[in-house]
């Protein structure tokens, strides 16, 4: 594993002094968090396999797939990622974890109870406000979780709270690092198995690659990361460039979101990719491929983790509702797309 302290940007950190030439990126924070032997973090999940039978056939004219990432290529805890987790003593944990790694409490109310009863408090309130700001024009609006710990910041930094800006950056730097250390105390990811030899079976075959999902300003880092663990050599960069990454943070709408979909499209549109040329795999019916097929696109579900899987059974035997190909193993797209 490479030693972040190598980088040029980055020569030594420690909880008494730090020494930089700029600040870390967030791939490299997440990276210098590997060599803290002291920090534990929660297991991702094994798939639990769902009974059903793959139905395949090659589908003519593809020249793009667009990829869901949870529930997707990435495995995550509930199957998708989410702000509260609904057992108590996994959110309990993760904001008591993210006070301690951020020095927080010194800058908080000193108010009867735990720490992490008084930061929920905040956090909740934090969420509530962007749940219920207007949001013209999108009927799915996504909440940013940085900017939920922006406002957590703001709030502690009126009673004195300083942070060493020359390591984690700007305060919006700051808080996606934040928001990246809280998620990843919360819920446990891994690439699904076959994930990175799905998308290498995918480029072999010429075709473009690019992502649809809901996503966080960390998403791309956790599946870069999740990926190469599994395939260190995979060109990720090459097969999911940024420019082809629509992810509903940056967009602001959230599945099933026109808006969300029509950025995918948008990035593949320059690349002389029309709706009906291009396949999309997720794991939920309503949420993933029913908005995709309303666009023209073509659809994949992936019924390999029953966590994840939102496909009932009498809505898939609606013709409307039936999609292309179903995987209940990510390699099978191997089987699907031409070469």
């Amino acid at each position: 594993m490479k030693d972040v302290r190598s980088d040029s940007s980055f020569i030594l950190h420690h909880s008494s002094f730090t020494i930089v030439s700029m600040p870390l990126s967030l791939e490299q924070y997440a990276r210098w968090l590997d060599t803290r032997r002291e920090l534990t973090w929660p297991a991702p999940p094994e798939p639990e396999p769902v009974r059903a039978r793959p139905h395949l056939k090659r589908l003519r004219g593809v020249r793009a797939v667009l990829w869901n990432v949870y529930g997707t290529l990435l495995a995550i805890p509930l199957g998708e990622l989410v702000f509260e987790h609904p057992t108590q003593f996994v959110m309990t944990t993760a904001l008591e974890k993210t006070i301690a790694e951020f020095k927080m409490w010194f800058s908080m109310s000193r108010k009867p109870g735990a720490p992490s009863e008084y930061m929920g408090q905040i956090y909740r309130s934090l969420l509530d406000e962007q749940r219920l700001a207007p949001s013209p024009g999108e009927k799915y609006p996504e909440i940013l979780s940085e900017r939920v710990w922006e406002g957590v910041l703001k709030k502690l930094m009126a009673k004195e709270y300083q942070f060493d800006a020359a390591f984690y950056g700007s305060l919006n730097e700051y808080s996606r690092k934040i928001a990246y250390f809280f998620h990843a105390s919360l819920q446990g990811t891994a690439a699904y198995p076959g994930a990175a030899a799905a998308l290498r079976s995918v480029a072999e075959r010429g075709l473009l690659q690019g992502l649809c999902a809901d996503g966080q300003c960390f998403t791309s880092v956790q599946l870069r990361r999740a990926l190469t663990e599994q395939d260190p050599d995979l060109p990720f960069d090459d097969l999911l460039p940024a420019d082809r990454q629509a992810l509903s943070h940056a967009v602001r709408g959230r599945k099933p979101s026109e808006r969300l979909f029509r950025a995918a499209l948008d990035a593949l549109a320059t690349q002389g990719v029309e709706p009906h040329e291009i396949l999309h795999v997720g794991s939920r019916l309503e949420r993933d491929l029913l908005p995709a097929r309303k666009l023209g696109l073509r659809t994949a579900l992936f019924a390999g983790d029953r966590a994840s899987l939102d496909a009932p059974q009498e809505r898939l035997n609606e013709k409307s509702h039936k999609p292309d190909v179903l995987l209940t193993r990510l390699e099978q797209i191997a089987d699907v797309v031409k070469g």
